[in-house]
């Protein structure tokens, strides 16, 4: 059974940064693509960040420069460092595992909230 705990939200300043954790359990880490994604209220849920298994990287424009993606595969865990946070940014964040051959293809997290806000 695949398990994502999220960890290391909180509230922060504007220009402020944050580091998310997302551990990994229930799966081989190594061979899943890995992602964040967001949701703030009222919208729906956008990609922010995926890492593939090879360590290629992709953002949205939104964070493009300011966060950045990584996989520590030996601990199971991905993470998202946050920089120059904006009132924008706030929202919940989510982890996602992702496996085109294997079922099921996407496992999420449960969410961890990022308020950026003085």
């Amino acid at each position: 059974q695949v398990q994502l705990v999220e960890s290391g939200g909180g509230l922060v300043q504007p220009g402020g940064s944050l580091r998310l954790s997302c551990a990994a359990s229930g799966i081989i880490f190594s061979i899943y693509a890995m992602g964040w994604y967001r949701q703030a209220p009222g919208k729906q849920r956008e990609l922010v960040a995926t890492i593939t298994r090879g360590g290629r990287t992709n953002y949205s424009d939104s964070v493009k420069g300011r966060f950045t993606i990584s996989r520590d595969n030996a601990k199971s865990t991905v993470y998202l460092q946050m920089n120059s946070l904006t009132p924008e940014d706030t929202a919940v964040y989510y982890c996602n595992a992702h496996h085109v051959y294997l079922s099921p293809n996407d496992s999420w997290g449960q969410g961890t909230q990022v308020t950026v806000s003085s």
